[in-house]
């Protein structure tokens, strides 16, 4: 079994947390429905990146309003984080969309088109 590194652990108690906290906590309407996919964190233990998909939102531009009332709310995340965090620092926390659930039904839906095209195609050469 592999050991998990102390920035892997990390990463995973930001996203639960941070998860929790964004609902429970904030109540920025600009925020909307919000889920944290991911949590990267430096070496250094100084900076996380926090990647979120906004419900309703599939692109950078529509959830721009959301992540940019994520990071105004950062400080705040970081300062409740450090309460229940009882390592020496808590990581700077800066919030980004993530697409890659978006391209993933994206590709979903081409390979969905492509089946049903080549079904139809072989059914017309079944006749």
């Amino acid at each position: 079994m592999k050991e998990f590194s102390r920035t892997d652990r990390i990463s995973d108690f930001l996203k639960r947390e941070l998860g929790t906290l964004i609902q429970m906590e904030l109540r920025d309407p600009r925020i909307g429905m919000v889920s944290v996919t991911d949590a990267e964190v430096s070496r250094d233990l100084s900076h996380a990146k926090i990647y979120v998909t906004v419900m309703g939102k599939d692109d950078a531009e529509s959830a721009a309003e959301s992540i940019a009332a994520l990071n105004k709310a950062a400080g705040f995340l970081r300062s409740q984080i450090a309460r229940v965090n009882n390592a020496r620092t808590t990581p700077q926390l800066r919030f980004y969309f993530d697409s890659s659930i978006g391209r993933g039904q994206h590709l979903s839906n081409l390979i969905q088109r492509a089946v049903e095209s080549d079904r139809s195609r072989n059914a017309d050469n079944d006749d």
